[in-house]
């Protein structure tokens, strides 16, 4: 079984303010530190409206495509920013997470990863925020469940930033446990492990600023792996933020590129215990361009050598 890279030029035509983190640059590293990789190439579709309309309100995507711009840029809140090219790539961003969940529980492939943007997981229901449109790993779950039938998917998100808008979205889905590991205190605030979703499936783990590998460590494998084991998802989707990074101009974790590929090892031995080596992951943040390569090479890399 093969590891899937879905990807899509049109992602390069969301373009930000100069000196806004969240650039162009970050995907054609990315797709420059993958190019070696024996993967199997894939170009994502749009997202039907249909499927945007499983996780945000009709009225949402009327706001952006009012809002969105014929040049320059539209800001529609302190950091996230319309240009013409951006409403296409977030419906190709959707897109590629909903063919990514068509591919894994098709059999066409092991797993998947999405090299997209804008990212999506501080997206809610219909707030764009923290440079997020659509909420894409939320979306991949919801498609999961509602499309292909499945009865628990698991979505477990390790960017450095709480993952708000997953939280939001999947707040009230009994189907869906929500890992979730932040840095705290940091923007948005938001990541307490009392924010425990309706249903009690919802776990957060706050990471201390300045903490590094052990920390992480002893949280996923105290806390995070039992309830996955518990939950017994028959999906993984992966929120993969890579700006725990130390190097990452943006927060203060201490996580090395090392730290990642070992996350993603375990991740994948669980989803060949749980669901069939099963995973789908999307990118998220990261804003050092270098540590940003290096880790989600790494961390596809993993996925690579996963275990069906």
């Amino acid at each position: 079984m093969t590891t899937a890279l879905i990807t899509h030029a049109d992602c390069l035509n969301h373009v930000t303010p100069e000196g806004h983190p969240e650039r162009v640059a970050r995907l054609e590293h990315i797709l420059h530190a993958l190019e070696p990789l024996d993967l199997r190439r894939v170009t994502a579709p749009m997202a039907a409206e249909d499927d945007i309309l499983r996780i945000h309100p009709a009225s949402y995507l009327s706001d952006l495509r009012n809002a969105s711009p014929a040049e320059g840029w539209a800001q529609i809140d302190g950091d996230t920013f319309l240009s013409p090219g951006s409403l296409d790539a977030a419906f190709r961003a959707a897109g590629a997470v909903v063919r990514g969940v068509d591919m894994v529980l098709g059999g066409e492939v092991q797993n998947a990863f999405a090299a997209v943007r804008p990212p999506g997981h501080h997206a809610e229901t219909d707030t764009a925020m923290g440079f997020c449109l659509f909420g894409n790993a939320a979306l991949a779950a919801k498609h999961a469940l509602d499309h292909h039938g499945l009865k628990r998917v698991a979505v477990v998100d390790f960017d450095v930033h709480h993952g708000n808008g997953t939280q939001d979205l999947l707040w009230d889905e009994p189907r869906a446990l929500v890992i979730t590991s932040q840095q705290m205190p940091l923007w948005p605030g938001s990541g307490r492990p009392d924010e425990d979703g309706a249903h009690g499936q919802i776990l957060n783990l706050p990471l201390a600023p300045g903490s590094g590998r052990a920390e992480m460590q002893a949280a996923y494998e105290s806390q995070a792996f039992p309830r996955l084991r518990a939950f017994k998802p028959e999906l993984i989707i992966i929120s993969a933020g890579f700006d725990a990074h130390q190097d990452d101009p943006l927060a203060s974790l201490n996580w090395a590129t090392a730290d990642f590929a070992w996350l993603t090892a375990e991740l994948c031995k669980l989803a060949s215990e749980l669901c069939q080596g099963r995973i789908v992951s999307t990118l998220e943040g990261g804003y050092d361009l270098n540590a940003l390569s290096a880790a989600t090479r790494a961390h596809v890399e993993e996925l690579m050598k996963a275990p069906a």
